[in-house]
């Protein structure tokens, strides 16, 4: 399993994630304490799936030409 690669990509989605939904967020004039709250907790919520999804397909090996996680047979 590629755990290293997984936890890096998922950090990094995480930071993209919170600054795209906080930043949207205060931008539509809302408190930055709400803005900030609610990046933290979506962008939680959207890396998990996206992590769950992955480890899923890759112990079903199911092939994904953009994660290229499975090793070539």
């Amino acid at each position: 399993m590629p755990i290293r690669k997984w936890i890096f990509q998922y950090l990094v989605m995480l930071i993209v994630l919170f600054t795209l939904f906080a930043g949207v967020q205060y931008l539509k004039g809302r408190e930055l304490e709400y803005s900030l709250e609610f990046g933290m907790l979506w962008a939680f919520i959207s890396s998990t799936i996206f992590l769950v999804v992955r480890i899923r397909n890759y112990k079903k090996r199911i092939a994904c030409q953009l994660c290229n996680d499975l090793p070539d047979q």
